[in-house]
């Protein structure tokens, strides 16, 4: 089993979408028996595969009041299976400081991953206890980074604070080539991947399904299946 983190300093990046899409690929275009750990308070990405959220019920999976694999739901993506977030992940990172259990994340991830291949987790963004246990637990940190300067400044702040402790891969998000900026930026990381703005992106939320399973020909489909045939990859070498 593989854990990959996506994993962002900022909001507002496309983290959701890169995890939503890579963890469809990781299902349907490698045939990996796939779990999306959706650890944002937001539960954006279970909202995104047409889930319930779980009743104030995620936080105790921490705490050890309830088993992982009990949260564990199917998804309509066969081999995809979702373990979703609520609003009590708030309070994730004060309770990771009280616990002081520093490998906690890991232990819980060696405990449900034992019946899957791969492991994608929506992280919450910002550095903070939540970041750490993630970085200890992931095997490859996916860090979607939009092409303007500020974007850049937060992963390079990333890069400096955590890549000596975790596997980085930056991806540019939300790419405009038409955009003097975005031009400029790829320019600058020729070998970084790059996954396009689209207007598809913004019918997940409507259809609630990744993109590869409503419009699987499109530019953004492709972009999310080249990026994850980087990423098992990247996991081989």
């Amino acid at each position: 089993m593989a854990t990959i983190a996506i994993y962002s300093l900022k909001g507002g990046v496309g983290k959701t979408t890169l995890a939503v899409n890579l963890a469809w690929c990781a299902a349907t275009q490698s045939a990996r028996r796939t779990l999306l750990w959706d650890l944002d308070p937001q539960a954006a990405s279970t909202f995104l595969l047409g889930a319930r959220k779980p009743k104030d019920a995620a936080q105790a999976v921490f705490t050890k009041d309830v088993a992982p694999e009990k949260l564990v739901v199917t998804t309509a993506t066969p081999r995809l299976d979702l373990l979703g977030a609520d609003t009590s992940l708030r309070g994730l990172d004060v309770l990771f400081h009280e616990l002081d259990k520093k490998k906690l994340l890991t232990k819980l991830l060696a405990q449900v991953g034992r019946d899957y291949d791969r492991v994608l987790l929506d992280c919450p963004p910002g550095i903070t206890e939540t970041s750490d246990q993630v970085m200890r637990a992931a095997d490859l940190i996916v860090v979607p980074v939009i092409p303007s300067p500020l974007s850049e400044r937060a992963y390079a702040e990333v890069a400096d604070k955590l890549g000596k402790r975790a596997a980085l891969m930056p991806v540019h998000s939300m790419v405009d080539k038409r955009r003097k900026l975005h031009a400029e930026a790829l320019a600058r990381h020729p070998d970084w991947p790059v996954v396009p703005m689209a207007s598809l992106i913004e019918q997940m939320a409507a259809k609630r399904a990744a993109i590869g399973g409503f419009a699987p020909r499109s530019a953004a489909a492709q972009a999310f299946q080249a990026l994850w045939t980087a990423i098992e990859r990247r996991l081989a070498g």
